[in-house]
């Protein structure tokens, strides 16, 4: 049964706990590379299946060993990190006159969606609002509204993030925004991989 509720308050708590969150430095990060479309469907639908998780799971899923799912998460940042960093020097110069469409090859909807679901679901995993999540169905008894509320609460933030990054790659050299995301994701990346995180 719905109850609006809960429904606030669990928006409320993740929406808060979310905004500083990794997964949302993540999209931002990734929509400063990417179209926006593809990068927020790809972390929107991440997310949703982390709160299906989240729900379904409830309290058992703080029993998860958090370190490997940390060293996973944190080998595909330094990997992304890498990636954006060797192909910043490999795109070729625009000619002058060119706008956004003189840079090099946009990747497909798919490849962007792809990486993005990828990074915040492996990001996500195990993540302090997604364990918030569990607790709080575990605590309320109405999957259905938690599952809503937080799943709603994590794409607010996720078009946040990606409508923040999209204007930041329209503000900035896109090649100064690149070198920028690869050490942020190199960054989160050994955070991970260190226990820091």
């Amino acid at each position: 049964m719905f109850s609006p509720e809960i429904f606030a308050t669990v928006f409320g708590v993740i929406f808060i706990a979310e905004l500083p969150d990794k997964t949302a430095v993540a999209a931002l990060v990734l929509a400063t590379r990417h179209r926006a479309l593809p990068v927020f469907a790809g972390t929107a639908s991440a997310l949703i299946v982390q709160s299906l998780i989240a729900v379904a799971a409830g309290g058992l899923l703080a029993l998860l060993p958090p370190r490997p799912v940390h060293i996973g998460a944190g080998l595909l940042f330094l990997v992304s990190a890498v990636s954006m960093w060797r192909s910043k020097e490999e795109e070729p110069e625009p000619a002058d006159g060119e706008g956004e469409a003189g840079n090099a090859v946009e990747p497909s909807f798919a490849s962007a969606f792809f990486k993005a679901f990828a990074v915040v679901f492996l990001a996500e995993l195990g993540d302090l609002t997604q364990l918030g999540t569990a607790a709080l169905a575990a605590r309320f008894r109405s999957p259905v509204t938690v599952f809503a509320a937080s799943a709603l609460a994590l794409c607010a933030v996720a078009a946040l993030a990606v409508f923040l990054g999209n204007r930041l790659s329209r503000l900035i050299n896109p090649r100064h925004v690149q070198r920028v995301a690869a050490v942020v994701f190199g960054v989160l990346g050994l955070g991970f991989v260190s226990g820091v995180i």
